[in-house]
């Protein structure tokens, strides 16, 4: 049975795979560019995901205006931990939300076909104060998974769903530092 809060992540020994959906119009100029660049917003917050399914199902699978190029973003692993070190849960107190560098806020993971399922997925929204951290200094590369996207999209919806499976990331738990999982589990 999968624990009710855990990372689960497409990762290696340095590095970890986090997913945005994007318009095309920064997803082009950052795929250019290797790293985000204009019009990518750098006074705003950026959420980062490690599940795949869970952009899936908020983009609905790169068609929702605005995020229709979904991008892999490979950031470091000390990166990532340097993110969930400064993170505040938005369900805390409202002061020291405002005042966080870094929020994490835990949603129902979903299934391919969009299902909530009984277990968590996190998201990390990456402040202003350290996106150019963040865009700067933790990413390392930066993959178009559009069409692969679609492809496997078409495949679940003419029933060929463990076709489309195989075009998914694979995701494992990640092993977070004891010193780290206080900060970021919602349960006490």
């Amino acid at each position: 049975m999968t624990p009710q809060y855990q990372i689960r992540a497409d990762y290696d020994a340095r590095t970890i795979v986090v997913y945005q959906a994007y318009s095309p119009a920064i997803a082009d100029a950052a795929l250019r560019a290797g790293r985000f660049v204009a019009p990518f917003s750098f006074h705003r917050m950026t959420w980062i995901k490690p599940s795949f399914m869970w952009l899936m199902h908020r983009s609905n699978w790169a068609r929702k205006p605005g995020q229709e190029r979904v991008l892999a973003v490979r950031i470091t692993r000390e990166g990532w931990e340097e993110a969930l070190s400064q993170a505040v849960l938005t369900t805390a107190d409202p002061a020291a939300v405002a005042q966080a560098a870094v929020h994490v806020q835990w949603d129902p993971e979903r299934s391919p076909r969009g299902a909530a399922l009984n277990h968590y997925s996190i998201q990390v929204g990456i402040g202003r104060h350290l996106i150019r951290t963040f865009t700067d200094d933790w990413i390392v590369s930066l993959t178009d998974l559009t069409p692969q996207i679609r492809k496997a999209s078409t495949l679940m919806q003419t029933g060929h769903a463990t076709k489309a499976q195989r075009l998914f990331p694979a995701e494992r738990t990640y092993p977070m530092p004891l010193t780290l999982e206080d900060v970021v589990s919602p349960v006490r």
